[in-house]
């Protein structure tokens, strides 16, 4: 096989060693590559214990790339431990997919970034990783009355039904550009990026899109399982700077993201329940929503005392149907310029 040209030596990409050769594949051209079985991936690997949509590799705007396993059944590795979370990557890298090895390069990341910041080895291992600060958008949505759920279903049921919920849930955030940071309970969140800017308006609707999605998702589950009453849910969307990275120890790192604006997200979905409404919005993610629409009707202010704060917190929150019928009409102009 004809040796890799200085450019692509020079750019982030996957060594795949087969049979025949050494196979490269770029990570150029965008900022996200899925890898696993299925055709529709970036990365397709022909090895049948890769799950069908296995794991995906992200890079930031800080130029940090990282793998993220996407609930895959025989897991995603690095230098071969397993990866639960979010995993930083180091050029040279060795990444375990089923029976399939492959090499991650890219210079402009340190081979050993103890060396480079002049820490310790031994303060420093292959998941572990700063703190940095970043814009970020938290979404927080919880099952109600799950505790009153656990009372009055079949223990085999309610397994089936809040396995599915999950499952179902990490695939809709997945598909609207995030992943799950926890699963909590009754509840998850996720986090999305922003870059430097600010939040753009297609990353906004890709959230709103995603709410509204998690909610059909969970009235078709009530459909499918014998429930006492209807599945709902509420949400807490926030928007605001945060730090973000590993905690814990080296063993058992935990990516996530840190500070108000992710506990904000938390209060913002526990006050739904006292203003009546199903979503939520931190002041900040209005004021962008509102920049990006001339009339994002179907929010109505509320004032909330939020647990642990102080002063009066003044939120934008809708019920699901209103946050459809506005979706609705964002697209409206748009689906029109297409058929004209």
């Amino acid at each position: 096989m004809t040796q890799p040209s200085v450019t692509l030596e020079s750019n982030p990409h996957l060594v795949l060693q087969t049979d025949s050769g050494k196979r490269y594949l770029p990570l150029v051209g965008s900022n996200c590559w899925t890898i696993g079985r299925s055709e529709d991936n970036n990365l397709v690997l022909s090895d049948p214990w890769i799950s069908r949509n296995h794991a995906m590799l992200q890079c930031t705007e800080t130029g940090d790339y990282y793998l993220i396993d996407l609930g895959s059944r025989n897991g995603s590795f690095v230098n071969g431990r397993r990866v639960s979370v979010p995993v930083t990557l180091k050029h040279g890298d060795r990444l375990t997919f089923g029976q399939t090895e492959l090499d991650f390069y890219c210079p402009s990341v340190p081979n050993n970034p103890s060396d480079a910041m002049g820490l310790d080895s031994g303060e420093f291992n292959a998941t572990a990783t700063l703190h940095v600060r970043r814009l970020i958008s938290v979404v927080v949505v919880d099952i109600r009355n799950f505790t009153v759920l656990t009372r009055q279903l079949d223990e085999t049921v309610l397994s089936e039904m809040i396995g599915s919920w999950f499952r179902h849930a990490g695939n809709i955030i997945r598909q609207r550009g995030s992943w799950v940071d926890k699963y909590i309970g009754d509840a998850i969140m996720a986090v999305w990026f922003h870059g430097t800017q600010g939040v753009n308006q297609e990353e906004l609707f890709r959230i709103l899109h995603a709410l509204s999605d998690l909610h059909k998702m969970t009235e078709e589950l009530t459909t499918r399982h014998p429930l006492p009453f209807p599945l709902r849910i509420g949400a807490g969307l926030n928007t605001g700077y945060a730090m973000v990275g590993n905690t814990g120890s080296g063993d058992r790192p935990d990516y996530t993201a840190l500070g108000d604006t992710v506990n904000s997200a938390f209060r913002l979905e526990t006050c739904t329940k006292q203003i009546g409404q199903d979503v939520a919005l931190g002041k900040t993610t209005y004021q962008y929503l509102a920049s990006f629409s001339a009339d994002p009707t179907g929010f109505a202010e509320y004032s909330v005392n939020l647990k642990g704060y102080e002063t009066p917190t003044i939120t934008y929150a809708c019920s699901f149907d209103d946050l459809d019928k506005f979706l609705l009409t964002q697209e409206t102009p748009e689906s029109e310029q297409q058929e004209r």
